[in-house]
């Protein structure tokens, strides 16, 4: 059964920010608000946490993971990123984008897009979130909270918890979300690229 936690959207209780931490080192699913929709999350270098991942949401080989970071200072462990691309992600992060950018050669090949060498990258504006990857001390792998069987994410928290009991470790309610996706940037070629416009508004 999953645990439940009822954390404040601005002002998380840092009692249960560590507890929520622990669970995802220990390799726990941690379903979590984002100032997009819910998402669902796990330990970044955790083989039989990636693949449950996987299962709960049906996820193919192609669909690019994205990572989830407290801020830009973590990029540089995982993605390649140049004078440029650093300008435009201080400009739009925190926010809802996720930016595609070559991965570096200490990404694990597990979440690396087969074919292209990259990987996505998300800072999230929630406090949340935030608050967790304080905690963990480095990011965590992360994908929208949506089942196979459902068009869009759901939004309550309640519902979550009815849907995910028994599938996930642990539920951090932190009041309703959007159904809104994040824009997908991609920053690898000679300008900027976006892929999918979603609720973040980017100017090339």
């Amino acid at each position: 059964m999953s645990q439940y936690f009822e954390i404040h959207p601005t002002h998380p209780q840092k009692r249960l920010l560590v507890r929520a931490a622990e669970i995802v080192r220990a390799g726990g699913l941690v379903v979590y608000p984002t100032d997009t929709s819910y998402a669902l999350g796990c330990q970044i270098g955790n083989r039989r946490a990636v693949d449950r991942v996987e299962q709960l949401r049906r996820l193919d080989r192609h669909h690019m993971l994205t990572l989830a970071c407290r801020d830009l200072s973590e990029l540089a462990t995982y993605a390649q990123v140049d004078k440029t691309q650093y300008r435009i992600l201080k400009h739009y992060t925190p926010g809802p984008f996720t930016f595609v950018l070559t991965a570096s050669r200490e990404t694990p090949r597990r979440l690396v897009h087969e074919k292209r060498r990259t990987i996505g990258i998300r800072v999230p504006d929630n406090a949340i979130v935030r608050g967790l990857l304080e905690e963990l001390g480095e990011p965590i792998l992360t994908t929208t909270m949506r089942l196979p069987e459902q068009e869009l994410p759901l939004t309550d928290p309640e519902a979550l918890r009815e849907a995910l009991e028994r599938r996930v470790d642990l539920i951090i309610a932190g009041g309703h979300c959007s159904v809104g996706v994040t824009t997908l940037v991609d920053l690898t070629g000679d300008v900027p690229e976006v892929l999918r416009q979603g609720m973040g508004d980017f100017q090339s």
